[in-house]
């Protein structure tokens, strides 16, 4: 590729259908105009909702009615910015949304305190009347986060603060997305090859080292050179995290983000202890990379070079078939959900294009189709991504299907369960099915790339932010250098001796991921993929008859049951580090696989 296409030349086929949420902007701007009429009847429900059961049900079909239109006005101009950030006329509406998403939960913040106000006992009691019987799970969840919600007031300002300070999270993606640049990556030939946020994946994959080198070397340089710009965001993100905490009577603001999920703490340290316990792994892992390239010297630009000079290149369609042949196992309504939503209804937005977000994700509300945002580069690692991104997608989909909209979300420790699950069943279906040594060669590469993301990276961020909110939260002075200095001495653990690596390239590491915006998020990677493999296992290996049931009734589930407890009846318990152990072996048995087929 000379040229990354603008947004009007990639072909309708690969963008997200956006008309079927609204048909055009002026829709959505009158939708708006609707939505916004509706904020001054939330006024009417202040001081109200002990009054009656009824008066307490007529708000809560009130406030979730008005909660799906402020998400989906909200959804809509976010999701197209991030697949053509150059849309000038988005840039306002998402600041619109932005705006009307602040001032609702503003508006809604009374009820909380309100409830917890009322008689313990006069609320339960209420709660056996038919209208109210559904929300027993959400006034239970209510109640024990009792201590830290504060008063009508406070919470009131805080939710007009939300939209002020998501703006730290806009600041950061306006430069990442839009502003910064970066020099195309020259190959072998000194021919340039154009680096942007939608083809960095690529090109540090290509099969031509200089490629690579040039790749990762710019992309890194560009971020060194905002720096300041990038931890100044970064930092600010941090304070409000543990303002916040602070504000509600949290110990710390992993006790915060975790707490509200009822997932204990030591559920995080679990993980990054038994992660530091396997590191000898990846440096083996290194070596045996090094081996197989026919290095002297791998460096950290190697980490993702085919394997194989015959990686098999793929087109969307093939892809997609590639991925529902693999999750035949769940059976025949989710097999023809996802590929009716891949290949008809335009959930995945798969082109390659200008002013594209780096990534991908899976973003949808209530009343839209799950949609996913990518770059489809059309090798097995493209295909992966996909099925990660539809785990999340059937995940949201039944959810919403089968959960009423006060529990139709899942938690981020939930969340990452399902994409990595059918990461999991799609490589063992292609795994047991191709022997051809190539074959293999690239689908332990795209297997590596994945577990390298979820068992070395997000841990590794993990870490990072545990040490970088400690030290906030202690009071210690914070800088660009400390940041890099931090994110560099980590990576220097994980890479060893069998890595040559470039610290100050390294160290800027952290300013490359959008997550660590929503604190505590990176650690559920890991968490996610280590329940992925033991809920995939149980169905692949055919042991136990109900492990399909159980593992749907676990995507159906939404939040009607709290994440630790809900995986539980799925089959795995993550409040042990069993899981994390047991995939740890998975990567051993990958590296093992590697070595056999190099010789």
């Amino acid at each position: 590729m000379s040229t990354v296409p603008t947004r009007d030349e990639v072909p309708i086929e690969s963008t997200w259908n956006h008309e079927s949420v609204f048909p055009s902007f002026a829709a959505w701007r009158q939708e708006y105009q609707t939505a916004m009429a509706k904020m001054p009847e939330i006024d009417s429900y202040k001081g109200a909702l002990s009054q009656s059961p009824e008066r307490l049900a007529e708000w809560f079909d009130f406030q979730q009615a008005l909660a799906r239109r402020v998400w989906t006005l909200y959804m809509y101009p976010v999701m197209w910015s991030a697949c053509d950030s150059n849309n000038e006329e988005i840039k306002g509406m998402v600041g619109q949304a932005q705006g009307l998403a602040g001032q609702f939960m503003a508006g809604a913040a009374f009820a909380e305190p309100e409830l917890l106000a009322m008689d313990g006992e006069l609320l339960q009691s209420w709660l056996a009347e038919d209208n109210l019987k559904l929300y027993q799970q959400h006034i239970d969840d209510l109640l024990r986060k009792k201590k830290h919600v504060l008063s009508g007031e406070v919470e009131s300002v805080l939710g007009l603060l939300s939209d002020p300070l998501s703006r730290i999270e806009s600041i950061r993606s306006a430069l990442n997305d839009m502003d910064l640049k970066f020099e195309p990556a020259k190959d072998s030939d000194s021919a340039p090859q154009p680096l942007v946020q939608s083809t960095v994946n690529k090109l540090l994959a290509s099969k031509d080292r200089e490629t690579r080198k040039n790749a990762w070397q710019n992309y890194a340089d560009s971020y060194l050179k905002f720096q300041n710009t990038f931890a100044t965001t970064y930092l600010a993100s941090v304070k409000r995290n543990v303002v916040m905490a602070r504000l509600r009577g949290y110990e710390s603001v992993l006790q915060s983000k975790l707490s509200p999920n009822n997932i204990p703490v030591e559920v995080f340290h679990n993980l990054i202890d038994t992660y530091k316990k396997h590191i000898p792994t990846w440096h083996r892992y290194w070596d045996v990379r090094r081996r197989a390239l026919d290095y002297d010297t791998i460096h950290p630009w190697d980490i993702w070079a085919p394997l194989t000079a015959a990686d098999p290149s793929l087109s969307y369609v093939e892809a997609v078939d590639m991925i529902a042949a693999g999750m035949t196992p769940l059976g025949e309504d989710y097999v023809n959900t996802m590929r009716r939503g891949c290949l008809e209804e335009r959930w995945v937005d798969y082109a390659i294009n200008e002013g594209k977000s780096e990534g991908a994700f899976s973003f949808g509300t209530y009343d839209s189709h799950p949609f996913i945002m990518m770059s489809f580069d059309g090798n097995l690692s493209s295909m992966s991504t996909l099925a990660h991104e539809l785990g999340h997608s059937m995940h949201s989909h039944y959810t919403r299907a089968h959960q009423p909209f006060v529990y139709s979300n899942y938690s981020m420790f939930v969340a990452e369960v399902a994409s990595n699950f059918n990461q999991a069943l799609v490589r063992a279906h292609l795994f047991a099915g191709e022997d051809d040594r190539d074959f293999q060669l690239a689908l332990i590469q795209e297997a590596m790339d994945n577990i390298h993301r979820y068992f070395f990276i997000m841990p590794t961020l993990a870490r990072f932010e545990f040490e970088v909110h400690t030290r906030m939260e202690n009071d210690e002075p914070l800088t660009p250098e400390t940041l890099n200095e931090i994110m560099a001495g980590f990576y220097a653990e994980g890479y060893g001796e069998t890595m040559s690596d470039d610290r100050q390239r390294t160290g800027i590491t952290w300013a490359q991921f959008g997550h660590l915006y929503e604190a505590y998020y990176t650690f559920q990677y890991a968490t996610g993929i280590s329940a992925a493999h033991a809920l995939a296992n149980a169905i692949l290996t055919g042991d136990d008859p109900d492990a399909v049931d159980r593992y749907l009734a676990l995507l159906r589930a939404g939040s009607s049951d709290y994440s630790i407890p809900a995986l539980k009846a799925a089959g795995v318990d993550m409040s042990t580090p069993l899981a994390v152990e047991e995939t740890f072996k998975v990567l051993a048995g990958l590296v093992d696989r590697l070595e056999g087929l190099i010789g």
